[in-house]
């Protein structure tokens, strides 16, 4: 960025603490200027006189700090500053934050603020997928604070699961991302994600693996870079990004529907969701009960949702994406040049199904583009630069500057 930011960093009580270190690290090399509050628990995990010697600015743990004027900390430390990060975030200080709780000087400060404020998540799988840290979660999305991760891994206890905080690297990319100038401001994107579910009776379908964390990424990419995106998902386990445009549907018929009747006006289509390829001729109104004997389906093709959008007249930028098990740049190529579209993002199942990481390849009339392993989240920004950068040389709409990737 050419602008050097600032930013409030707060570090609470959890092990993950120790990468908060590193995070201001980056973040310096990064142009930006960070100053660090800390709890005290925070305090037991790593010494203040580590932030302080790593930003060269005292570090604040006092609420009744006398150096600030009339003593209020917790006012001076969110002025003039971009954003408030809290990393890590624990399942105690954002249960704090959901309910407005103001007991020490970061959750003061957190409330008293008028930034932006950004947490990432770190705690005990246990923990992160109790009721109750998932409703606090729910709420902080909804009160427009960014929940950055957390990512499935290793874990401090021992034990392996969700709950684990974003390495720095990463954090630095997702905090410059949402930061960044609001590159789609003024545009409508449109996404399909998740899977469709094909009925051959009143409880049996036709399905796929797909999580629809791919989709549910880009889309909030998107909403990342100020556009105004519509979100079109099959079934799945996610909760809907709360400033989209959300549209539930279940078949491959009810998707293309969907994106028949929301395609006027959109600038960029992603189209990430799984669409089933078949569907049955014609689904029982009651639930087939098993015999003996073998049961025939007869199936038809299901309609192609990107290639009606490419064809359209005044047609919006158009991303596909391609899962294949094998022979990933013939595959990804020919869908490409069939349909009509100048790019599409290839990845292997393996490497992504049920998988909070993925890695992919773009593939342009320049050829191919690696795109390195990463979690979801850290691919769809890298999708959306690219998808930014062709956007704009070959829409003549477009006045949009690819955006830039964190170092």
């Amino acid at each position: 960025m050419d602008k050097g930011l600032k930013i409030l960093l707060g570090v609470t009580g959890g092990i993950a603490a120790y990468k908060a270190a590193e995070l201001a690290r980056l973040l310096q090399r990064n142009n930006v200027e960070v100053r660090v509050a800390m709890t005290d628990a925070g305090t037991k995990f790593v010494t203040p006189a580590t932030f302080q010697a790593l930003t060269g600015k005292p570090v604040i743990t006092d609420l009744w700090d006398s150096s600030f004027d009339n003593s209020m900390a917790h006012i001076e430390l969110s002025r003039g500053v971009d954003a408030i990060v809290i990393a890590p975030a624990t399942a105690d200080f954002m249960a704090k934050l959901a309910h407005g709780i103001c007991d020490d000087l970061l959750s003061t400060v957190a409330v008293a603020r008028n930034c932006p404020l950004l947490v990432a998540p770190a705690m005990n799988r246990e923990m992160w997928d109790n009721p109750a840290t998932q409703r606090n979660v729910a709420t902080l999305r909804n009160d427009g604070i960014a929940v950055l991760g957390p990512a499935a891994g290793d874990q401090a206890c021992g034990e392996v699961g969700m709950g684990r905080m974003l390495e720095p690297e990463d954090l630095v990319h997702d905090i410059l991302a949402f930061l960044s100038p609001k590159k789609l401001a003024g545009r409508k994107v449109l996404v399909t994600a998740g899977p469709t579910f094909e009925a051959i009776d009143t409880v049996r379908g036709i399905t796929n693996l797909s999580s629809g964390k791919m989709g549910y990424a880009v889309a909030e990419a998107a909403l990342a870079q100020g556009a105004d995106v519509t979100l079109v998902s099959g079934p799945t386990a996610i909760p809907p990004p709360p400033r989209a445009h959300f549209v539930y549907v279940t078949s491959a018929a009810e998707m293309f529907n969907a994106v028949k009747a929301h395609v006027a006006g959109i600038d960029i289509f992603f189209s990430v969701a799984a669409v089933a390829d078949y569907t049955p001729v014609e689904a029982s109104n009651r639930k087939l009960k098993k015999s003996n004997t073998p049961l025939e389906l007869h199936l038809k093709p299901t309609e192609d949702i990107l290639a009606y959008v490419a064809a359209l007249p005044n047609a919006p930028f158009c991303v596909g994406f391609a899962a294949e098990s094998e022979n990933l740049a013939d595959y990804a190529q020919a869908k490409r040049a069939k349909k009509k579209i100048p790019m599409i993002v290839a990845n292997l199942v393996q490497h992504a199904v049920g998988r909070e990481e993925n890695e992919v390849t773009i593939y342009d009339d320049a050829g191919a583009h690696p795109v390195a392993r990463a979690s979801k989240g850290q691919i769809a920004h890298r999708i959306l630069a690219h998808a930014l950068g062709l956007f704009e040389a070959k829409s003549p709409r477009a006045t949009i500057t690819p955006i830039k990737q964190a170092s």
